[in-house]
């Protein structure tokens, strides 16, 4: 069983940034996917931002692409979100999730393990 810790949340200004990780358990570890989603109050979870484990292919979704960079420690077993630029929008409870195979990155019901989440607030 796979563990996923998450850190680095919490409070941030519009325009400012934030370094969210993500930490997994398993010495060997060798997902298909990591991603990134996030759940604000009453919505429902969302894809934000996956990486390609071996290949290190990145894929985003369109509200974050250009100012959120994902990437990935291999040896670590870590993978970071880099948040620039976040905006008040950006704010929800972010999870990482691990995906042992297939090819949709951006569905989390695809997911097998996940992490408990990390807050994230932006102020205007």
């Amino acid at each position: 069983q796979v563990q996923l810790v998450e850190s680095g949340g919490g409070l941030v200004q519009a325009g400012g940034s934030l370094r969210l990780s993500c930490a997994a358990s398993q010495r060997t570890f060798s997902p298909d996917y990591m991603g990134w989603f996030r759940q604000a109050p009453g919505k429902e979870r969302e894809f934000v931002a996956a990486i390609e484990w071996s290949g290190g292919g990145t894929h985003y979704a369109d509200s974050v692409k250009g100012r959120f960079t994902i990437s990935r420690d291999n040896a670590k077993n870590t993978v970071s979100l880099q948040m620039n630029s976040v905006k008040p929008e950006d704010t929800a409870v972010y999870h990482c999730g691990a995906k042992n195979s297939g090819i949709y990155y951006g569905n989390p019901r695809t997911y097998d393990y996940w992490g408990q989440g990390t807050q994230v607030t932006v102020s205007s």
